[in-house]
């Protein structure tokens, strides 16, 4: 099934804000979420041109990784082009139909998604982990490299420490020190996960970096695949 049946697809960002809106409701964010994940898929998007265009191709990569050894489980590539103009807080329509081609070409079900992105820290609360969360039925996190929306003072310097990120009187997200005096991740909820355990999961997946294994091998095998198409 195409994304384009799960919804309308939108032409214009009104249409878009009246989607995300229409969506939001269905967020299941009062859901702990999978405490200890056996599987966990990384998934991240690399674009060919600037990515400023409507027209720009990109690949779209899915990497599932055992969560507690870190091999690979299995991997997933597709190729594709943007399907929505570059307006901020509607990056997700840009991104979603390849995306599900991915995910879909999948055999394994990860239990959760982890997005090169953001979950409910978003001016809607709604980005792309929300998003993602709501048409696959699964749990769902963003862990973004920089803040999007809202306000925090800074975590302590250690691996570990965390502060929160405030929109609006509202915590939409943590800062969270994944490695020892190193800029933190932006971790928000997307959908059926709760904020305590995937900030767990992110430590566990960052033994040796900042950013999460998941996003880090899931960002080489897109990288590698426009590569491959362009060579």
């Amino acid at each position: 099934m195409d994304v384009r049946d799960l919804h309308p697809w939108p032409s214009t960002p009104r249409e878009a804000e009246a989607i995300q809106d229409r969506l939001r409701p269905m967020l299941e964010l009062d859901v702990a979420g999978p405490a200890a994940p056996r599987t966990v898929a990384g998934l991240d998007v690399s674009y060919a041109g600037d990515g400023g265009g409507a027209g720009d191709r990109l690949a779209a990569a899915v990497v599932v990784l055992d969560a507690a050894t870190l091999e690979v489980v299995e991997e997933s590539v597709a190729v594709g082009t943007a399907a929505f103009p570059y307006v901020p807080g509607l990056f997700a329509f840009r991104e979603l139909p390849t995306l599900l081609d991915a995910l879909r070409a999948l055999e394994t079900t990860p239990d959760l998604l982890v997005c090169d992105g953001f979950g409910i820290a978003h001016p809607r609360r709604f980005g792309l982990a929300c998003h993602l969360g709501v048409l696959t039925g699964l749990p769902s996190v963003g862990v973004g490299k920089t803040a999007f929306v809202g306000t925090y003072d800074a975590p302590g310097p250690r691996r570990g420490d965390a502060s929160p990120l405030l929109d609006g009187g509202e915590t939409v997200g943590r800062v969270l020190r994944t490695r020892d005096g190193v800029k933190p991740v932006f971790v928000s909820v997307g959908h059926r996960a709760g904020l305590d355990a995937a900030c767990r999961t992110v430590l566990a997946l960052t033994p040796e970096f900042r950013l999460p294994e998941t996003t880090r091998r899931a960002d080489r095998l897109s990288r590698d695949a426009l590569a491959a198409r362009s060579g």
